[in-house]
């Protein structure tokens, strides 16, 4: 009978040992899966129109002297709007560089520029490479050239390569599950006080207080690996974005609400304005997150404007780690909020004896 009621407890908490296998898979493949091959930096940012300019590129594993019986040599070209502008010589210099001399036509349709870099191990790109600056009235006569296939060749279980990430794009299967545990655990926590309001059962007074509790510690984790990576990545802790100042202004809202708990002394008063406080906050916390950073300008990738990481994930390679990291986050938050409810109802229950 033991065994029995055993074996059935087991089978009703499969998914906390998941949700810990799930993150021991998360934090392995995060940390040891190789970044892609990629652009790194080019030697300078401007290009004189009317001119001709050689330009060092640097890779980051990368290696440029490997060639393929159909692209024996790297292909190096401009993107400018619908324009194409290829090299005119390219040297293999090292592994991690080559070297690039273009004819720069004085009336250039666009100044933004997206550097090509094609070869055997396959096409890498770095956006906004370069702006024009006209030095010259000498105009060189340059036709559309025409440029192969981009190729995206599989290079094995590597993370994409993209500019300003870099190596940081790990911090992806951290970051951002944090905030949908925190918002899964703060739409459990809004439902329990409406619950409340419609019979004043204190029992769901309780729950929507720990749920609170619980996605608080995944909204403070949040805007620690949010600061450490816009660090890395945008140079500063902190920047003034809608959806940085969003998320904290929704995390001191937050707190706010057990502050509120606090100074309210008598139980159900405590009870039921915390429960009206608590969709005040839920209704903050979607306008702050999910609407504002979507109309505004925003840094983050997917806001603003900014391409979202599905474009960097061109063989959904960090999908098989992202999505297990999500999964595996959202179960432990959850884990973690059960433990705090019934510490919670053993608390009450030893001070009812």
């Amino acid at each position: 009978m033991a065994r029995i009621i055993y074996l059935e407890s087991g089978m009703k908490n499969w998914w906390k040992l998941a949700s810990v296998l799930l993150l021991m898979y998360v934090i392995v493949m995060s940390l040891l899966t190789p970044l892609g091959p990629g652009i790194s930096s080019v030697s300078q940012e401007k290009l004189h129109m009317g001119k001709n300019d050689s330009i060092s590129i640097y890779g980051y594993n990368t290696d440029f002297t490997v060639s393929s019986k159909g692209l024996e040599q790297p292909v190096v070209w401009l993107e400018i709007g619908a324009f194409n502008l290829q090299a005119d010589t390219i040297r293999v210099i090292s592994k991690n560089e080559i070297s690039a001399d273009f004819s720069i036509p004085y009336n250039l349709p666009s100044k933004s520029q997206t550097l090509h870099v094609q070869y055997a191990q396959g096409h890498y790109v770095l956006p906004n490479a370069f702006r024009c600056e006209e030095a010259g009235k000498d105009n060189i006569e340059h036709d559309d050239c025409e440029v192969k296939n981009p190729q995206y060749l599989n290079n094995g279980m590597v993370f994409p390569n993209r500019e300003i990430l870099g190596e940081t794009i790990r911090n992806l299967m951290f970051h951002v599950p944090m905030w949908f545990t925190m918002m899964l655990l703060m739409t459990i926590s809004v439902i329990n006080s409406i619950r409340y309001l419609s019979g004043f059962n204190p029992r769901y007074d309780l729950i929507a207080k720990e749920a609170v509790k619980a996605g608080l510690l995944f909204g403070i984790l949040g805007l620690a690996t949010g600061s450490l990576w816009a660090r890395f990545t945008w140079g500063h802790w902190w920047v003034s974005d809608t959806k940085l100042n969003g998320a904290a202004i929704t995390t001191l809202i937050y707190m706010a609400y057990l502050i509120l708990r606090g100074s309210v002394g008598e139980e159900q008063n405590q009870a039921r304005v915390s429960a009206v406080y608590n969709i005040f906050a839920f209704m903050i916390l979607v306008v702050m997150l999910m609407i504002l950073p979507r109309i505004t300008d925003s840094l983050h990738p997917g806001n603003g404007g900014n391409p979202a990481f599905s474009q960097y994930d061109l063989d959904s390679k960090l999908r098989m780690v992202f999505y297990p990291a999500v999964l595996g986050w959202i179960g432990i938050g959850y884990w973690i909020f059960q433990i705090r409810k019934r510490i919670a109802v053993l608390g009450e229950k030893t001070q009812e004896l």
